[in-house]
């Protein structure tokens, strides 16, 4: 019996010029080139991508910012003035040969380039245009900041977090831009498929308030339906305005432990809290849920996080404990996911190779992980390489 042959990556062949920055356009590419496209980057020959500026947590790997290090792993950079004649000929030279263009300038100025989607589609019929903005291309808001903190709180997003003694409370990751990124790849594919069937290229368009919009896709039906439905916070420990008592994370002896939804009374029966037999009808654990989570709350404190988790795990309570970023990442069951990669480039001043440490695509293939050891370009460093491969005849 002979093995099976290796498959193609799902996207090997397609090519994708990414002229977006930090940070939704270029994670929506990578997430592209992860999946086997092959991803040229368009920046600007002095500073390149502003992303390689924004440092997360002020960290700077061989002169470019760990965010940069790894929402541009394995791309190619070409370096471009858009505002140059003969940049801007070759750019459309390329724009002839790719499959997908990736753009997240505020709405107007590609068109003002002379690289807006009808410009493109002259060139390339068959291109798949997909452009990401912060609030839309039209409307009140489509010429604000396109940045996550400020599509976050536009949203009412972090009215959903703490307590009701609590301010707003934003997510503490780029939730928007993430989930922008997965949007657009989304839609990016999709449209590459209907190429595939139709020969029809097209433009994909989505923002980063439409991604915090669709992530609050209950809360928006259930208020239109019902104007009544608002957000009302509930005390201290819970973790849901719309999910009623146990919902919430309690502080334990030495940490917390995040309880979902569960019966009260046999609750209160497996960790020995006799008050919480009261509670037999579901309804009062919305209406004594204050007086539910107090009581929780106190009684948890008094024994370890494996202590009760020893008790709930055997009954199959919905549990869990909550892990600080070093637990975590000391996990077996993080460990067992094998998320990580180590991606590489040469060191700027040729001492040596430089490794950074980042996650993987968390999806699989053929029941394979998909990994990639090229690490981000330095700006302008595949200029030769794709100009004789693309510009020069002969």
């Amino acid at each position: 019996m002979t093995d099976a042959p290796e498959l193609p990556l799902p996207l090997e062949g397609i090519l994708i010029l990414d002229f977006s920055q930090f940070l939704a356009g270029p994670m929506a590419a990578m997430r592209l080139g992860d999946l086997g496209a092959r991803v040229i980057k368009i920046e600007r020959p002095q500073g390149g991508d502003i992303g390689r500026s924004l440092a997360f947590a002020g960290v700077v790997e061989d002169g470019d910012t760990l965010s940069f290090h790894i929402t541009n792993r394995n791309k190619e950079s070409f370096a471009a003035n858009l505002k140059d004649t003969d940049d801007l000929a070759e750019v459309r030279e390329l724009i002839a040969h790719a499959d997908v263009i990736i753009q997240n300038f505020r709405p107007g100025i590609m068109e003002r380039l002379g690289l807006g989607y009808d410009d493109v589609r002259a060139i390339n019929p068959g291109i798949v245009y997909a452009s990401v903005s912060g609030y839309g291309a039209s409307g009140p808001l489509k010429d604000r900041p396109g940045q996550d903190l400020l599509a976050q709180s536009i949203s009412g997003l972090p009215w959903l977090n703490g307590s009701s003694d609590d301010p707003p409370i934003p997510v503490g990751i780029a939730i928007a831009d993430i989930v922008t990124s997965i949007h657009t790849a989304h839609g990016v594919t999709a449209a590459l498929l209907r190429r595939e069937r139709t020969g029809v290229g097209g433009r994909v368009e989505t923002s980063l308030l439409e991604s915090m919009l669709d992530l609050q896709f209950e809360l928006l039906s259930a208020h239109l339906t019902d104007p009544s439905v608002t957000v009302k916070r509930g005390t201290r420990n819970t973790a849901h305005a719309f999910l009623q008592a146990p919902y919430g994370t309690y502080p334990t002896a030495d940490g917390y432990l995040a309880l979902a939804m569960t019966s009260v009374p046999d609750l209160g029966r497996l960790i020995g809290l006799d008050s919480l037999a009261q509670y037999i009808d579901p309804e009062t654990w919305w209406t004594e849920q204050t007086a539910i989570t107090r009581a929780l709350a106190d009684r948890l404190a008094t024994r370890s996080t494996d202590h009760w988790l020893s008790i709930l795990d055997e009954a199959d309570v919905w549990c869990a404990p909550v892990l600080t970023l070093p637990q975590l990442v000391e996990h077996e069951g993080f460990a067992a996911l094998n998320m990580m990669q180590a991606v590489h480039r040469q060191a700027a001043d040729g001492s040596g190779d430089v490794e950074i440490q980042t996650t993987r695509a968390p999806v699989r293939f053929d029941g394979a992980p998909l990994t990639h050891e090229k690490g981000a370009p330095r700006i302008g460093e595949h200029n030769d390489s794709i100009r004789r491969e693309f510009f020069e005849k002969g």
